[in-house]
């Protein structure tokens, strides 16, 4: 499975790790986790529906996160990306702590998958 990244993520993983310095190996965590598992998951992860796009984009509700201690998968931390089976890869979109956000930004999304 290959990863990529938008630039956009890479500004939100900048700005969410001076609050959460473990985010970078959290997310290698939850990179091998989707090697194995890409698709969603339910309660942890699910289609966001709706879009009008041919490709699967899929949010990830429960993210472990060390810096917050004693929260678990229960961290708040929000991942967006999009999953191409055949192509092997995924492109990460969107990463967020629900405090912060209420929800995807579709926009962004619809913008780079249209």
């Amino acid at each position: 499975m290959k990863f990529d990244e938008l630039e956009a993520y890479k500004k939100d993983l900048k700005n969410l790790l001076k609050k959460y310095r473990t985010l970078n190996d959290d997310m290698k965590v939850v990179k091998q986790v989707l090697q194995v598992m890409p698709d969603e998951r339910p309660p942890f992860s699910y289609i966001i529906d709706n879009l009008g796009i041919e490709t699967c984009v899929i949010k990830v509700k429960k993210i472990a996160c060390k810096s917050l201690k004693g929260r678990g998968v229960n961290s708040g931390l929000r991942l967006i990306y999009a999953h191409f089976p055949d192509e092997q890869r995924i492109v990460f979109v969107e990463l967020y702590h629900k405090n912060d956000k209420a929800c995807e930004d579709r926009e962004r999304i619809l913008k780079y998958f249209k």
